[in-house]
């Protein structure tokens, strides 16, 4: 029922922005005419682009890193198999969430006073806010181990560390992986975001070009962006594989006493995807001069910046801030409702264990990749200069985005389901479509709720970002706020956006134990 009245909701949304086939074919025209000033596209010299590439790719990776050194922590405690004592989880939980709703446009903004310019603003907002998707994605995969392997190392007398190293890390390995992957391409997405505040980069590129209406350098850069977006997917998809599909290696050998493992091809590969990505951090490290002492130098001015948002104040505008963040929640209803009737097929035929044959599921993992890539906020213009300023643009926008978010979390999903169950349905003579129904989606329907209900708190942030360019909803008071240094204002709009981000968190907990 309640996913019904969800459902029921984000179509009411649709019906209500006036979504509809009719004005898509209204905006024909300025699409064509937006294609007319698009091209050909203006790129910069290589070397410049070759700078700005390396600028960008040093700050993403960075930021991904320590995202994922702050979740692992907090997922074990947000866990509720691994929580030390009721009070630890709501806590975490709580920072997860807080982290989440806090856009990262504010913490560069919050930054940006503290350190001044340079890659450490942009790493340090990138990495919080990150810590909101894979914090709670940790903690979800974590919640769904099998506990008896769990249980079996506690009945040797092991410690709670041994426990979680041997009895929960190998299960959790997969998705740990495949999420600080794919957020390492997201990332790589919302530098051109950080790129409106002044975060160096690719990203700070196209906003410039942008903002003087230069369309044909901006969406060179954004193309730029895309292929970036390709190239990781691809070598982050090779590394998942070789780490995670590998295979098992041949019985180990023994000698002088020990076991070891054979040094197989495919152990080899292994080994040297971990060395490729050390290397990769330490250079990320390195190229983005992420000073330690600067970074504890600049702590002091901390807490006279907190100060300034404090407190919360509605500017005398508190009946248009909450229009607008009921618009919000209209564009991310729209948004979900719309992207997921897309992304639930696209995911499921890029699966390849749901895919009639692996050509089509590299053919949609291709799809996803390409739509995955372009920012939202690029895709947010193009779409205000094509239907005008408003929540037809946001909702398009993320509609389109959710495709490649979505899509590619149902995607792994679905490969990650214990193909041990799927095979013994087929061999009771079960046929393919059996099998999925039977098989592997009741196995990846918990996740499947976790994913659509963390894709609408996704959008309700996305469209609180989109606003700054006019694509509807809360998010240009937001600017308007910090422009103006109405620090109190912003605290507001962000404490309204925590709410709304918070209430959706506990459905999606709630959703996910009656589902399992």
């Amino acid at each position: 029922m309640v996913i019904g009245v969800l459902v029921a909701l984000g179509l009411w949304a649709v019906g209500d922005l006036k979504i509809n086939l009719a004005t898509l074919v209204d905006s024909a025209r300025n699409a064509v005419d937006f294609a007319g000033r698009m091209f050909p596209l203006d790129f910069p010299p290589v070397g410049e682009l070759l700078a700005l590439s390396g600028t960008t790719l040093a700050i993403v990776v960075s930021a991904t890193v320590l995202s994922v050194l702050i979740s692992v922590p907090l997922a074990v405690l947000a866990a509720a198999n691994t929580t030390p004592g009721a009070a630890a989880r709501p806590v975490a939980r709580g920072l997860i969430v807080l982290a989440r709703a806090v856009p990262d446009v504010v913490l560069a903004i919050v930054f940006f006073r503290v350190f001044g310019l340079g890659a450490i603003t942009g790493v340090l907002a990138m990495g919080l806010h990150s810590v909101g998707m894979v914090g709670k994605l940790y903690a979800d995969a974590i919640e769904q181990i099998d506990e008896g392997p769990r249980l079996a190392v506690r009945a040797t007398g092991a410690g709670r560390l041994q426990e979680l190293l041997v009895g929960v890390l190998p299960q959790v390995a997969p998705a740990f992986v495949a999420t600080a992957l794919h957020r390492l391409d997201i990332n790589l997405r919302i530098s051109v975001v950080l790129g409106f505040v002044g975060v160096n980069g690719l990203g700070y590129a196209i906003a410039t070009a942008l903002q003087r209406l230069d369309y044909r350098r901006g969406m060179a850069m954004a193309l730029l962006v895309l292929l970036l977006c390709v190239l990781v997917e691809l070598l982050s998809g090779s590394i998942r594989r070789a780490l995670l599909r590998g295979g098992s290696d041949p019985a180990p050998s023994a000698g002088r006493g020990h076991i070891r493992p054979d040094w197989t091809a495919a152990r080899i590969r292994r080994t040297g995807y971990l060395a490729l990505t050390a290397v990769a951090v330490l250079a990320s490290v390195w190229a983005a001069d992420l000073s330690p002492g600067r970074f504890f130098g600049a702590l002091g001015h901390l807490g006279q910046t907190a100060a300034l948002f404090w407190p919360p104040d509605t500017g005398g505008m508190l009946a248009t801030l909450l229009a607008d963040l009921l618009v919000t929640i209209k564009i991310a209803l729209a948004a979900t409702v719309l992207g997921a009737a897309l992304a639930l097929p696209i995911g499921a035929l890029a699966a390849r264990n749901v895919a009639p044959n692996l050509r089509v599921a590299r053919a949609f993992r291709v799809l996803i990749v390409l739509v995955r890539g372009v920012p939202e906020l690029v895709l947010a213009i193009v779409f205000v200069v094509i239907t005008g300023l408003g929540a037809v643009a946001g909702t398009l926008a993320l509609c389109v985005g959710a495709i490649g978010l979505l899509g590619k979390l149902v995607a792994d999903s679905l490969e990650e389901v214990d193909p041990g169950v799927e095979a013994a349905t087929a061999a009771t003579g079960a046929t393919r479509w059996q099998v999925l129904f039977a098989a592997t989606v009741p196995q990846a329907a918990p996740a499947f709720v976790a994913h659509v209900l963390y894709q609408l708190d996704v959008n309700i942030r996305s469209a609180t970002l989109l606003g700054i360019v006019g694509a509807g909803g809360i998010g240009f008071d937001l600017l308007s706020a910090s422009r103006i240094l109405e620090f109190g204002t912003v605290t507001t709009v962000l404490l309204m956006v925590f709410g709304t981000v918070l209430l959706v968190e506990l459905l999606a907990l709630w959703l996910r134990r009656v589902v399992r």
